[in-house]
């Protein structure tokens, strides 16, 4: 690369630009030790294990095609029509294909933990089908049916029609931060 010229009035134009300066004596900089940031505690962790309710019902396995539906009692019928046709807009999604189901229930527990703290209503959880599970019973499927029902903040849950996922997906309704 070619070193650059400067006429005198390019030189002149510059000084003028950028003003008065003086030289620099050292490059040292001098630490001010005056204040100090004040400190703030950790946020403590949030046990979302604690989400679940312990007593477990007894329910059935699910298949390959069968749809899930729940409400807890006091949900309107209404409420659960309205989940199923989609009146209820998706404010977050999760997708749990290909986990396992240790990692599939983690992550769900921190996912609606973090989606009723932001104040979502209605939530879409893709499990899959499982067709590649064993003896045609799909894991996730059946574990999602038994989590959701335990966790305090699911109102309703139902399969998602055909073009959201069908019997792969969920619809699920959460309570507001507020109730």
């Amino acid at each position: 690369m070619a070193k650059k010229t400067l006429t005198p009035e390019d030189r002149d134009l510059f000084r003028q630009t950028i003003g008065k300066v003086r030289a620099v004596n050292s490059d040292k900089v001098q630490l001010n030790e005056g204040i100090k940031p004040k400190p703030y505690p950790k946020p403590l962790a949030v046990d979302v294990e604690g989400h679940l309710l312990s007593e477990a019902a007894e329910i059935g396995q699910v298949g390959l095609e069968d749809s899930l539906s729940f409400s807890m009692p006091g949900i309107q019928n209404s409420v659960l029509k309205k989940l199923r046709r989609g009146v209820f807009g998706v404010d977050a999604e999760l997708d749990l294909h290909g986990l396992t189901s240790t990692e599939a229930k983690r992550q769900l527990l921190h996912f609606l933990h973090n989606c009723v703290g932001a104040g979502c209503r209605c939530v879409h959880i893709v499990h899959g089908k499982g067709y590649r599970s064993a003896d045609n019973l799909p894991v996730l499927k059946n574990n999602l049916n038994l989590w959701l029902r335990q966790h305090k903040d699911v109102q309703a849950f139902c399969s998602a029609p055909a073009k959201d996922g069908g019997a792969g997906a969920v619809f699920v309704l959460l309570r507001q931060a507020g109730q």
